[in-house]
């Protein structure tokens, strides 16, 4: 069985839209509607808030990749 994933928010408890499905005009498909973990969905959202703060960071964007192999070599060297 062939899988096609779609996230959509619900506008209307009542009714679902999807469209521009991968699927033929009469197959037969399976639905299952998962609803997204709230808890992962907040934590996700923390997650992404912390890296706007921490790039938007005086100085951040000045960081080369080079600076940071050098960092992480520093490090394993216990330095």
């Amino acid at each position: 069985m062939n899988a096609y994933k779609i996230y959509v928010t619900i506008e209307d408890p009542n009714n679902v839209v999807l469209s521009n499905l991968p699927f033929q005009r009469g197959q037969r498909v399976e639905v299952i509607i998962l609803a997204e973990d709230n808890e992962r969905s907040a934590m996700s959202q923390k997650m992404r808030d912390l890296f706007d703060r921490t790039q938007s960071l005086p100085g951040v964007q000045e960081i080369t990749s080079e600076d940071i192999a050098a960092e992480v070599e520093a490090y394993r060297r216990g330095e």
